[in-house]
């Protein structure tokens, strides 16, 4: 990667610090910066050493700009341990090998300067469905890069399952930030919200980065450790790229685009269960009909009344600025809630859901609630444990190893359940209430589409209230 200066010649210096990359002897007489410019935008002038710096991230497009020139380099920004010979065991099936081939050759340096501490340098975004294998993919990516890597995971779940995976399956230590361990190696494991603290600090460790559910990313925080880090090697991994935010425009500035997709439908039958699904509408009861149109009256008559427009994320947040000071606005904000959880956990869909689990006895199912209030009644009235973000990690370790075992055939669940868990093979999902997101929606089938040993058809219901707002938010996940 680096060439040397011949001679007199004097070649510019890159090193790394503090998660910039500072460059040294690049002046008007040898290229200027504008010229540079254009390639990399985040150049900037640095008064404190009279050089210049870009974000760590965008190190290799600095590379790649200044191979377009005539300049001399002396490269020091990645200070990368020696890694063994790494081997995975696993076998890729056509369609994970496909989708790796398609991300190594993104190699942004293919045709420039060749790492010599790197090798190459891939970068992009891999959208895979749930049950498909995206772990799978992202260690064979480890082996044939062979560099020093980071996972990069949102939750201690998942850092445990990749800490567990990439100990069993590479003869190295594994390094850990997160759930109280601070411990680097060259193959290192870290929650977001410990490689957002750790990130300057060890920016220049890596050749490679792995986001797993990169859509993370996407948020303020989180996206200063891909910015943060020289890494040059980037993969990302997910189910649903797209946010409805638009955020995903960034993740692909600073992690690459989206290089390949297979769509549920491409491995239904063949490597994911074949499923169906079957939307169930349950009127509400008159009592809960009147009380519904009561207080989602009241709502709207604010909104009609304020101009406020609720398909606008910031007018929401506008109307919850105002009921703290303003009596109308918190009488409308309490029935807009009072509607919600009137639609989303009426009697009628409890009773769908006791024949639903009548029809389904002794197969697998999870129930899934957009709230822990619905998902603490399904417990109560069902006899269903539930695993709620106030359920502790010991109980719900538990509870879903006695649900793999088949001691347990059911459990509810809200929201914690629809990523970064490993859970046990399930047959039947049933989506209780729900918000809109197509990636909730994606995730929560995931959950359903390992295939099982009969080749059976896996099952989701989704139980919607009708003639209310809700099914506009059914069909918007769809």
């Amino acid at each position: 990667m680096t060439r040397a200066a011949s001679g007199t010649e004097t070649a510019i210096e890159l090193r790394y610090e503090d998660g910039t990359i500072r460059i040294d002897g690049l002046s008007e007489s040898s290229v200027p910066p504008s010229t540079l410019r254009p390639s990399v935008p985040a150049l900037e002038a640095d008064s404190r050493t009279n050089g210049w710096r870009v974000p760590a991230g965008s190190y290799a497009d600095l590379r790649a700009a200044i191979a377009e020139t005539d300049l001399a380099v002396d490269d020091r920004v990645l200070d990368l341990a020696s890694v063994p010979a790494l081997r995975s065991a696993y076998e890729l099936r056509d369609y994970q090998a496909t989708a790796l081939e398609t991300w190594l050759a993104t190699d942004r340096w293919a045709d420039g300067p060749a790492l010599e501490s790197v090798g190459r340098a891939p970068a992009g975004v891999l959208e895979l469905p749930t049950g498909s294998g995206k772990t799978v993919i992202a260690l064979q990516a480890i082996e044939r890069l062979s560099v020093p890597t980071l996972v990069v995971v949102p939750t201690i779940d998942l850092l445990e399952q990749w800490e567990r995976e990439l100990d069993r399956e590479f003869d190295v230590p594994i390094g850990r930030f997160g759930g109280g361990e601070q411990r680097l190696e060259p193959i290192t494991v870290s929650t977001y919200d410990s490689a957002y603290l750790k990130a300057d600090s060890v920016g220049d460790r890596f050749g490679c980065v792995v986001f797993d559910e990169v859509h993370h990313l996407g948020g303020e925080g989180y996206r200063e450790i891909a910015r943060l880090l020289a890494a040059p090697a980037r993969l990302g991994l997910t189910a649903t790229f797209e946010r409805p935010d638009g955020a995903h425009e960034v993740i692909e500035e600073i992690v690459g685009p989206l290089v390949h997709r297979v769509d549920v439908d491409e491995l239904a039958g063949d490597h994911l269960a074949n499923y169906d699904v079957k939307r169930l509408a349950v009127s509400l009861t008159p009592e809960e009909r009147a009380e519904y149109d009561r207080t989602q009256g009241i709502f709207t008559e604010y909104l009609a009344k304020s101009g406020i427009d609720m398909r606008s994320g910031s007018d929401y947040q506008e109307l919850v600025k105002r009921s703290g000071t303003d009596p109308e606005a918190r009488e409308a904000l309490l029935a807009r809630q009072r509607a919600r959880e009137l639609m989303l956990g009426s009697e009628n869909k409890l009773e769908a859901l006791a024949g639903i689990l009548d029809d389904h006895r002794g197969e697998r199912t999870i129930v899934f609630t957009a709230h822990n209030d619905l998902a603490y009644d399904v417990s109560e009235r069902f006899l269903i444990p539930t695993i709620t973000h106030q359920t502790g990690a010991a109980e719900r370790r538990e509870i879903l190893e006695r649900f793999r075992e088949g001691t347990y055939t059911r459990i509810a669940t809200s929201n914690v359940l629809d990523e970064g868990v490993d859970v046990p093979d399930a047959t039947v999902a049933v989506v209780l209430s729900g918000s809109g997101s197509e990636r909730e929606f994606t995730q929560r089938l995931g959950r359903i589409l390992r295939p099982t040993a009969d080749g059976g058809r896996a099952l989701l219901y989704e139980v919607v209230s009708e003639e209310t707002g809700e099914v506009r938010v059914a069909d918007r996940r769809r």
